[in-house]
């Protein structure tokens, strides 16, 4: 990992992006979606997970977020992905679709654990940490994360996307809470 993709200050807010292996649209099941969403709101009431703005994309996630306790961004994130991918393999296995058994195949890699059990990867590795070290910078991480959906073509409006902290800018809960601060936010919502 390079040092630009590093938390280096647990404290700062960092952008950072988690993204599904081979960039599969795994979020566009209700279920995963309903498994990530209560995954991270743990890691909100249990772990110290600080988020500012965030968007779920169905192949990737993206959040500025911090760590506001000991518990490092990066062990937050690991503990997240590794929960998260057993509780999808989970599912998916008591899918009995076509659809399921090959993304089943995609995600097993060809090794096994030291209990015999196959090994899978449903995230990639790495969640790509940027320090954010000024307003300027965090405005324009938020701007481009709300501007995600509509880019991707799946809303017209930023507000329009359910999985997005854009709807708590406009006063509309949204499906995580988020800390406003900096400028524009000033408590959970």
């Amino acid at each position: 990992m390079s040092r630009n993709h590093r938390v280096f200050d647990q404290f700062k807010p960092y952008f950072i992006t988690m993204t599904i292996n081979s960039w599969v649209k795994l979020l566009l099941d209700p279920k995963i979606m309903e498994i990530v969403i209560d995954s991270i709101r743990y890691c909100q009431a249990n772990k110290g997970l600080e988020i500012y703005a965030y968007c779920l994309m169905p192949d990737h996630i993206h959040m500025v977020c911090r760590s506001s306790c000991e518990e490092t961004l990066s062990s937050i994130v690991r503990d997240f992905k590794k929960f998260t991918s057993n509780e999808i393999m989970e599912y998916l296995t008591g899918q009995k679709t076509v659809e399921a058994i090959n993304l089943l195949n995609l995600f097993r890699k060809g090794i096994r654990d030291k209990s015999n059990s196959p090994k899978f990867s449903i995230w990639k590795r790495g969640f790509n940490p940027i320090e954010l070290s000024s307003t300027k910078f965090i405005d324009q991480k938020i701007d481009y994360i709300h501007a995600n959906p509509v880019k991707a073509g799946l809303v017209k409006s930023e507000i329009d996307y359910l999985y997005s902290s854009a709807r708590d800018m406009e006063g509309i809960d949204g499906e995580i809470k988020v800390v406003v601060t900096f400028g524009r936010w000033k408590t959970y919502r």
